[in-house]
């Protein structure tokens, strides 16, 4: 897949082709969907994401969306973000060798067949975050941006919170406040030009 603002894949690809090749021939054989969303490939059945693939510098991962409901007999899933994955699932290669075709074929059988089966994990209800530091002074000082916010969904405000949030230095959530104001005041989330 293709990072959008860095084209990291043209670089990385010519590593993993190998890779690509082995595990695009088993979704070839089944029923599944190529969609583009979040920047690349994602593979859907009825619409419901089954799985993607893609290579990095270190590795080459296959994700399950609903990886969590895997048998996984060949303990071979991970969780690569436990604070925030539910129900996504890894399978990491470290070389084109390790891809054994037979056993990724039966994980992503299964992986459909558990979109068949209707199973899914269902996204939590969270209520909104209180908007506090230096996002509350700086919406506090200019009545606009604030009443921008306040007509935004509580999802895209939530969003932007965690944004200022995730950033350690007060350096760096100032440059954030900065690049986010502009959307706020368009009535855009943060991640919007990822959705359709």
């Amino acid at each position: 897949m293709k990072d959008l603002k860095t084209g990291e894949w043209t670089k990385y690809n010519g590593n993993w082709t190998e890779a690509n090749d082995k595990i695009q021939q088993v979704v070839n054989e089944t029923e599944l969907v190529k969609e583009f969303k979040w920047g690349g490939d994602i593979y859907t059945f009825n619409k419901k994401n089954v799985l993607a693939f893609s290579g990095f510098k270190n590795h080459f991962a296959l994700w399950f969306h609903n990886g969590v409901f895997l048998k996984d007999p060949y303990k071979v899933l991970v969780n690569a973000n436990e604070e925030k994955t539910r129900a996504l699932r890894q399978w990491r290669f470290n070389s084109a060798d390790e891809i054994d075709v037979e056993k990724v074929r039966e994980y992503v059988l299964e992986a459909i067949q558990l979109v068949k089966d209707g199973k899914e994990i269902k996204p939590q209800k969270s209520m909104p975050k209180e908007v506090s530091g230096i996002l509350r002074k700086t919406l506090n000082q200019d009545n606009k941006l604030f009443t921008s916010f306040k007509t935004l969904s509580p999802g895209k405000q939530k969003e932007y919170i965690e944004y200022i949030d995730e950033a350690k230095q007060e350096k760096t959530k100032i440059s954030r406040i900065e690049k986010i104001k502009p959307m706020i005041m368009e009535g855009k989330g943060l991640n919007d030009k990822y959705r359709k």
